[in-house]
């Protein structure tokens, strides 16, 4: 076997200390286009709020919604709930639900750039047919496709990022899917922005120009290189190793090619990666891509996001300042995501993580408070008020751009060993879809029944997740992707539930099968 002592993450010992190489040009380029796959997502998400409030679209497809947003003094928390329109955004999320676990075996098979590419392509025939939309049903089907596309996309670009990245840069190049998916959001609101004053079509153009993204995407992963590690996993060993000295800029890369070439030997024995994710020794990995996606989106981010305009107009802000309002959050998540990106690797993923939910907490607590004394349901909020509920908002989105947004992907997509890598992310990709759906389905209808209520609902979940974070998380910072085992193996909690390390490696010594070492 290759490199002597054999493990379970792939593994036997630490070599970190001797890996070499710096950030070339090569890989900044690389991830560049990768990560354009987030700004699809984010695209999605700040494009549909702003749609679902325009007059053209609501009259041409929901009728009974524009009627309820024409009354004079309809329920400031009612009038947009109907769970047509919400199957709208949330049609997405379930598709993408069942792409990105369909997504897994193409990654692992045929590697991360060939999901990035039927990513790309889904995308462009969703866009298409959104924008030519004749009728419900048309328009639906387009958001089925841009679903496949997001659980295709979503699946690999995570994974693309961390394995192309050094170790020492892996937070910072892995949060540019997040800054790709913010600037998304971003550009997205400031589209709707210009498009709502095109009635009756203006939606048309919105939905429409997601397919500049997508092409960039697509034509873009026909000419990425694919990732040292899924070529090595894929038995192209040479090439893998002529790449890697390629992306590190030198020819002294041994030890971390090692470190792969032992992963992919243990990985090569794995023929059910979803069965082998649920044993003892994956549990850590397993919680934390279900945890982390969970409350990502419990903290209510995308219910600001995608649903924005539709909440300031809510709150009682006319169109156009709702519109206006839902921008500058986009430019705000921009921003913190920035932020982000330049202190991860320095201060680590746990101190981001625990001060934006601190942070968040307190920003929904105050919404709510302001809502629940000033707005009531008929009302409008003073222009002062107006004001301070937006800018408590802002704060709240700095605080999950630099926290819970690019860690809630980053950290999944670096703690499992290869040969669970791509179902570990299929997992944290389904879990994030399946309760963004949730959340986007059931949302209209939570601000209806819960009102101002419903920032108290998310302020309680993140206090859960922070505290989940405090307990339960490793840090994560400049350990190499494949010596990942070793951490879960140091922490107060997890080393109860990962096996000893000379446990298992005396099983493989003896010529035990990968059947009987699972039981452990």
């Amino acid at each position: 076997m290759a490199g002597g002592s054999f493990a379970p993450a792939g593994v036997a010992k630490e070599r970190a200390e001797q890996y070499q190489g710096k950030l070339t040009a090569y890989v900044i380029v690389a991830c560049i286009v990768a990560a354009v796959g987030g700004s699809l997502f984010g695209y999605d998400i700040g494009i549909s709020g702003g749609v679902t409030s325009m007059d053209g679209f609501l009259h041409k497809f929901f009728k009974t919604v524009y009627k309820q947003k024409m009354l004079a003094h309809e329920n400031n928390y009612c009038k947009y709930d109907n769970q047509g329109l919400a199957a709208f955004t949330s049609s997405l999320y379930l598709a993408g639900l069942v792409a990105s676990l369909v997504a897994s075996p193409v990654t692992r098979n045929y590697g991360r750039r060939t999901s990035i590419i039927c990513g790309g392509i889904s995308f462009l025939v969703g866009a298409t047919l959104n924008a030519a939309a004749a009728n419900l049903a048309m328009l639906l089907l387009g958001r089925i496709m841009l679903g496949v596309g997001i659980g295709f996309g979503n699946q690999a670009i995570p994974l693309y990022l961390s394995e192309m990245a050094p170790t020492h840069l892996r937070g910072g190049l892995n949060m540019m899917f997040q800054l790709a998916t913010t600037l998304g959001i971003f550009i997205a609101n400031m589209v709707n922005y210009g498009t709502q004053k095109l009635e009756p079509w203006g939606w048309r153009l919105s939905l429409g120009l997601a397919i500049v993204p997508a092409m960039v995407m697509t034509v873009g992963g026909i000419f990425l290189p694919e990732t040292p590690n899924s070529l090595i996993e894929r038995g192209s060993k040479e090439e893998g190793r002529k790449l890697l000295e390629r992306i590190r800029g030198t020819e002294n890369v041994s030890a971390e090619f090692q470190d792969m070439l032992d992963a992919s030997e243990f990985a090569s024995a794995i023929k059910h990666p979803f069965r082998n994710i649920l044993e003892r020794r994956n549990r850590p990995q397993l919680v934390m891509a279900i945890f982390m996606p969970t409350f990502q989106i419990l903290t209510g981010i995308n219910s600001i996001l995608f649903y924005a305009p539709v909440l300031f107009q809510s709150m009682g802000f006319g169109g156009n300042a709702a519109l206006y309002s839902s921008a500058l959050t986009g430019a705000v998540l921009v921003s913190s995501t920035l932020v982000s990106i330049a202190i991860v690797d320095k201060l680590g993923r746990r101190v981001l993580l625990i001060s934006g939910g601190i942070i968040m907490i307190i920003c929904q607590v105050i919404v709510a408070i302001i809502l629940g004394v000033k707005l009531g349901v008929n009302h409008e909020l003073s222009k002062g008020f107006s004001v301070l509920v937006v800018a408590v908002i802002c704060l709240f989105v700095v605080a999950f751009g630099w926290s819970w947004g690019p860690l809630g992907w980053t950290v999944p997509s670096e703690i499992f060993p290869l040969e669970t890598r791509s179902a570990g992310q299929s997992v944290t990709v389904a879990v994030n879809l399946l309760f963004t759906f949730i959340i986007a389905q059931s949302f209209l209808a939570l601000l209806c029944a819960l009102k101002f209520g419903i920032f108290l609902f998310f302020a309680g979940w993140i206090t859960v997740m922070t505290v989940f974070v405090y307990v339960f998380l490793p840090e994560t910072k400049g350990i190499p992707i494949e010596e990942m085992i070793l951490m879960w193996r140091k922490h107060w909690f997890w080393k109860r539930i990962v096996p000893e390390l000379l446990k298992l490696i005396a099983l493989l010594v003896v010529g035990q099968t990968t059947q009987q070492c699972d039981m452990f």
